[in-house]
């Protein structure tokens, strides 16, 4: 069991900085990919970015990758967002995987198994 709770979140002008943590707590935390997603009302969740348990390979969305920047400790996981844009506003989610030390990141919210209550990102322009 995993559990995870997001952070970080709030109103910032495009162009601005935010950076988000995801805390995760649980036998398996330190050992599971973990990912961040994000989700605008009515559209399907996105994936933005994922790291292995160890930190030795990270997977971007499909979407600019230079403005975001995952890292990760044994407290959790964080994602810097620089130069932010209005299309960045949603509800950012952490996820984190059930198999430990997998060096697989999926970019799909199915194989996620464990899910924060997300935090709410506003860009204005």
């Amino acid at each position: 069991q995993v559990e995870l709770v997001e952070s970080g979140g709030g109103l910032v002008q495009a162009g601005g900085s935010l950076r988000l943590r995801c805390a995760a707590s649980g036998r398996t935390a330190s050992s599971v990919t973990m990912a961040w997603f994000r989700q605008v009302t009515g559209k399907d969740r996105e994936f933005v970015v994922g790291m292995i348990w160890n930190g030795a390979y990270t997977r971007y969305g499909d979407f600019e990758k230079g403005r975001f920047t995952i890292s990760r400790d044994n407290g959790g996981m964080y994602l810097q967002m620089n130069s932010l844009k209005p299309e960045d506003t949603a509800v950012y989610y952490c996820a984190a995987a059930a198999h430990t030390y997998s060096a697989v990141v999926p970019d799909t919210s199915s194989s996620y198994a464990y899910w924060g209550q997300g935090t709410q990102v506003s860009v204005s322009a």
